[in-house]
């Protein structure tokens, strides 16, 4: 499925990359710090993850929006993982580097195999609700540290709870520290030609400094050493190994999903187009680079893909000078890095999501009645479940009312327009004609198994309900196909008005599925079978005659 156009090999950088990558390299600093805490892993680890991921990625992929980076949901199952291997720090790092490698392959292998329709699962609705229960729950997590406090829970209520049972320990000048950085941050949003994170991070360090926030309380980063540590590693054992592939699983999946919903929810809102199957392979070549480099998994997450849209990101050069002012901030500035406060980049964080709580998409939902509930059971599913367990919840009940509505479609009567040939719907148009002891019906669902029986029972307790009508057309419309369920369900419900003495005639009726009649041996049904609703209606002028 492609829902993306190929965009050019090499785009043309403009002034509003340079700025919008100077500004996503500013978030993606605190990201990847917080992101390798949660992992158990150093900080470099998710830093040149970041920086391989995001370069690699601009070979192969095509989103102007997408930042590839270690992401919050995949550093969460990464620990989950790690955790069940009896391994040190240098095993974890090799064990997590091995990891990342077999999810890189493993999204190769889906590209190859052109697996990416597998997004098509995931309706828009969906994506929506997804993305509002990933930034809500990206913002929750961030709050520990803007109180000062190591709090952790297994879910996003369980935290919240916390943190406003210790409500008499937070730490108010880290709070305060990140109520400033906020105003700071959404007073910038003015000038959007100016890197209001980097301004940021620039201040911050310049006021950690002259108010000594390290002497009252408030964490800072602290040193960062960036070199992989390929010497003294320790190898995980060969049974732990064959533990790996099947740990890697769940991060393919979690990383395929919440990049796909931020890859296409940013492509949709602007009419870009995108190629999953390309974007599978991007991935597998950028999580292969990170492993190279010793790096965590990494995936398009939502808020650096939400700050380069809202930065005005043009074209795939955002991430890449994004990725280069990452190396620059570390490699020439680590000094000053180690005095950043951690509550200052949890409010970049924070600052860069609150855009993606926007209720218009739902209020849109609400207004023409359509999957309001499917966007927000999504939201809701990644609230109370977490982020991979909620995407399988909303994919599910995406399934679920799709169906549902195939299960039990709509039955349409059909009358005549004017003395047109055009047959439509009588409930949409009072002024339609249905010819006399006629009755037409249109099935606004193909038939196939799980709905032809309930679909032809109704039209049968229709027609008894009006006995006198004893001419009928069902209209075959939507049926491109038929399986032999829905075969041996029209071949009854024929017998079934000849019992009642309705003569049934059959409209729409494409050749695939006469030539389904004819090889099950179905003249009757074919004798019956006209390509127009008015055929059928006029063949029945043609029999009295």
């Amino acid at each position: 499925m492609i829902v993306a156009i190929e965009a050019d090999i090499a785009p043309v950088m403009k002034s509003w990359d340079f700025m919008a990558g100077l500004s996503v390299a500013g978030l993606m600093l605190p990201e990847a710090i917080g992101y390798a805490g949660i992992a158990g892993l150093p900080a470099q680890h998710a830093i040149l993850a970041a920086c391989a991921g995001a370069c690699a990625y601009t070979i192969l992929g095509r989103s102007r929006f997408a930042i590839v980076a270690p992401t919050s949901s995949s550093a969460a199952i990464l620990a989950a993982t790690l955790a069940t291997l009896p391994l040190g720090a240098t095993g974890r790092a090799m064990a997590a580097a091995l990891v990342v490698a077999l999810v890189g392959i493993i999204f190769g292998v889906m590209a190859l195999a052109r697996l990416g329709g597998l997004a098509s699962f995931i309706s828009r609705p969906v994506l929506r609700g997804f993305a509002l229960g990933l930034a809500i729950t990206i913002i929750i997590k961030q709050l520990p540290v803007v109180i000062g406090l190591p709090l952790h829970a297994g879910n996003i209520g369980e935290l919240l709870a916390a943190i406003f049972v210790s409500f008499r320990q937070w730490h108010w000048m880290s709070v305060l520290t990140a109520l400033i950085a906020l105003a700071f941050l959404f007073g910038l949003r003015r000038f959007p030609s100016m890197p209001g994170v980097l301004l940021v991070l620039a201040g911050s360090i310049v006021g950690s400094s002259i108010f000594d926030l390290r002497g009252h309380g408030v964490a800072s980063v602290g040193m960062i050493d960036l070199m992989p540590q390929w010497d003294h590693i320790q190898w995980p054992s060969s049974r732990e190994l064959l533990l790996l592939p099947q740990l890697a699983l769940p991060i393919v999946l979690i990383l395929f999903a919440e990049s796909w919903g931020t890859m296409r929810t940013l492509a949709l809102r602007h009419g870009d187009l995108i190629n999953p199957n390309r974007e599978l392979g991007a991935l597998g070549l950028s999580n292969l680079a990170s492993a190279f480099v010793m790096g965590m998994p990494v995936g398009a997450g939502f808020s650096a893909g939400s700050a380069a849209e809202a930065a005005g990101a043009s074209s795939r050069w955002t991430g890449l000078i994004a990725a280069a002012g990452l190396g620059a901030l570390i490699l020439v500035a680590m000094p000053l890095v180690a005095g950043l406060p951690e509550p200052v980049l949890a409010a970049i964080v924070i600052a860069a999501l609150v855009h993606a709580l926007d209720p218009a998409p739902f209020e849109r939902l609400w207004k023409v009645r359509r999957d309001l509930g499917v966007a927000v059971g999504a939201a809701a599913g990644v609230l109370i479940l977490g982020v991979l367990d909620g995407m399988l919840f909303a994919i599910a009940l995406s399934l679920a009312v799709l169906i549902r509505r195939l299960a039990a479609p709509h039955l349409s009567e059909l009358g005549r327009l004017g003395t047109s040939r055009d047959y439509v719907d009588i409930a949409y148009h009072p002024d339609a004609v249905l010819p006399a002891d006629m009755a037409i019906y249109r099935p606004a669902e193909p038939l196939f198994f799980a709905n032809a029986e309930r679909v032809l029972g109704r039209i049968a307790a229709m027609q008894a309900a009006q006995p006198d009508r004893e001419r009928m057309v069902l209209s075959l419309e939507q049926s491109f196909d038929l399986d032999s369920t829905a075969l041996d369900a029209l071949a009854e419900f024929s017998q079934l008005m000849q019992q009642r003495h309705v003569v049934l005639k059959l409209a729409r009726v494409r050749d695939h599925i006469r030539a389904l009649m004819r090889q099950a041996e179905m003249p009757d049904l074919l004798a019956r079978s006209s390509y127009s609703v008015d055929d059928a209606v006029q063949s029945f002028a043609l029999r009295q005659e």
